[in-house]
């Protein structure tokens, strides 16, 4: 049974950058039954902390800067609301930033030419624990489960990888770079490579793409 239906309203904060589209999303999601904009504004430095202090059910959101800094920003924002929906608008059919933003735990991305109903369809889906994304990009995500490597005891055992350096070889086989895994894990560039570097040496592989297929040689691909 859908939120609003057992009398929850849905509380929903924008940031988008744009004006016109901002106060636009505003009152045609006010206009619907059972949910309201609590809060609507332009990305700013301490956006963060006013979405921590309303306590919102889902976040509409539009990128805010380049993939590295949205993964950032998701990363830091996940960390101070736990149980937040967030979805993102105005998106491009893009497949590197709708995996990276699936990584950074979105649960609804949406194209730019989304429609209104598209979009109080999203706000409603996310908060029943359904995910929403574009048909055309969900390809990408069975593609990217070709490429998961779950954490495996034997890799344990025979590589003394530890939990984290597993995830790190995940991260590496979906292609994200140094750079963007910095971002997701709120460290340097610097301690990712070392973290690289460290992870090869276990496996005594030459490079990201050796170390990914000794991995899948072992069976441990999904």
């Amino acid at each position: 049974m859908a939120e609003e239906e057992k009398g929850h309203v849905i509380k929903v904060f924008l940031v988008v950058e744009n004006r016109l589209l901002r106060e636009a999303l505003t009152r045609i999601l006010n206009k619907k039954s059972g949910i309201a904009v609590i809060a609507a504004t332009a990305a700013s430095s301490d956006v963060v902390e006013q979405i921590s202090q309303h306590a919102p059910d889902v976040l509409l959101l539009d990128a805010p800067g380049t993939g590295s800094s949205n993964a950032h920003f998701l990363a830091v924002l996940r960390r101070q609301v736990q149980s937040l929906k967030i979805v993102m608008v105005g998106m491009d059919e893009d497949r590197e930033s709708f995996l990276s933003t699936v990584r950074s735990g979105v649960a609804g991305y949406l194209l730019k030419d989304a429609s209104a109903l598209e979009v109080v369809a999203a706000v409603r889906a996310v908060v029943n624990e359904e995910a929403v994304c574009p048909p055309r990009l969900c390809y990408a995500l069975f593609e990217a489960m070709v490429s998961y490597i779950p954490p495996s005891p034997s890799l344990r055992m025979e590589f003394g990888l530890t939990r984290r350096e597993q995830q790190l070889i995940q991260m590496m086989s979906g292609g994200l770079t140094n750079k963007e895994i910095a971002s997701q894990w709120s460290l340097s560039e610097q301690t990712v490579k070392n973290h690289v570097h460290r992870v090869l040496q276990k496996l005594g592989a030459s490079d990201r793409l050796s170390a990914v297929e000794l991995c899948r040689s072992r069976g441990l691909s999904a």
